[in-house]
């Protein structure tokens, strides 16, 4: 199999390229390298046999039009992420996140099949509003409670990015399945996301410690897990047309219990500091996994303390502080 990973020098793309180089597929990555790493972990891929990385601007044209065809499988999961970005240039966010998106669809020929990466953040307004269950299924009506807001400005993005797909895979016969990420974890995914920064912080001695929406929940899904259920949707024929939650409903923790997990891990021992959480940060997220099991089978295998234990690892030996 020939896989396109748009964004695969990122978190989750280079953890997918791992996985499809081991199961013996030909990768070739194309990332602009604005958030993507072109670190030792990259380094060390690109010497795999069948990978190629292109450097290349997905918001850009030029990039389209020399990127050849005659792929499997093609994974857009590049996007502008994270909390710092969203806040300082929710403008920027709304505009790469589309175009690239709206670039692919321009360019995608209807026999190589797709896979859109979404988040659980397009429904987080629901939640917020108390207008949708939590596990949340993907049928719930989706919200944006304050469009002007800047976090709002990456599910905006997405749920752009979901439509556009979906229609245009219903027009041209394009085969397409749209993934929602929820709190996906694990190894080399940067410093601006609570199991890093908990670890980093706990690497760095800090105390008091701080724990930022101690009651707060979450489900956490480490990104083999996640790389996983990608990969049996992009061989399920009747996940094409469809959103499906990808994550870990069997965990459930708030973010009080996780900060003493990372610290037993870390064998630090501090005083903690309860810190309100950041402005707009939903109180409870877990999906529902029904349509994914149906669909695939998929269950989640690593656990939550497990893939603590692998994160903290990576960050200890290979993480500035």
């Amino acid at each position: 199999m020939r896989a396109l990973l748009l964004g695969g020098a990122g978190f989750i793309g280079l953890h997918l390229a791992r996985r499809l180089t081991r199961d013996g597929h030909a990768v070739t990555i194309v990332d602009d390298f604005s958030r993507g790493r072109d670190d030792a972990d990259l380094a060390a891929l690109r010497d795999t046999p069948g990978v190629e990385i292109r450097s290349g601007d997905l918001t850009d044209p030029a990039t389209w039009a020399v990127l050849p065809h005659g792929w499997d499988q093609v994974h857009l999961l590049a996007a502008v992420v994270g909390v710092r970005n969203v806040e300082s240039d929710p403008a920027r966010v709304v505009r790469v996140n589309s175009l690239a998106a709206l670039h692919l669809l321009d360019w995608i020929r209807p026999e190589e099949k797709l896979f859109f990466a979404s988040t659980s953040e397009v429904y987080a307004g629901g939640v917020d509003l108390g207008l949708v269950p939590v596990p949340t299924a993907e049928d719930v009506p989706v919200v944006m409670a304050d469009p002007t807001a800047p976090r709002f400005s990456y599910a905006i993005s997405k749920l752009l990015g979901e439509a556009a797909v979906l229609h245009a895979a219903r027009a041209r016969g394009l085969s397409a399945v749209v993934g929602r990420f929820h709190n996906v974890y694990g190894p080399r995914m940067g410093a601006d996301h609570v199991i890093p920064e908990l670890s980093l912080r706990a690497l760095r001695a800090e105390d008091p410690y701080r724990v930022y929406g101690m009651d707060q929940t979450r489900a956490f899904c480490h990104v083999d897990d996640a790389v996983e259920a990608v990969l049996r949707l992009m061989d399920s024929p009747a996940a094409a047309g469809r959103v499906v939650h990808i994550g870990n409903d069997a965990e459930e923790t708030n973010i009080g219990d996780l900060a003493k997990l990372v610290l037993r891990v870390a064998e630090f021992d501090p005083r903690l500091d309860p810190v309100p959480a950041p402005p707009g940060a939903v109180a409870r997220r877990c999906p529902d996994l029904s349509r994914l099991r149906g669909l695939t089978g998929y269950e989640p295998v690593v656990s939550l303390e497990e893939g603590v234990r692998r994160t903290f690892a990576w960050y200890r030996d290979r993480w500035p502080r």
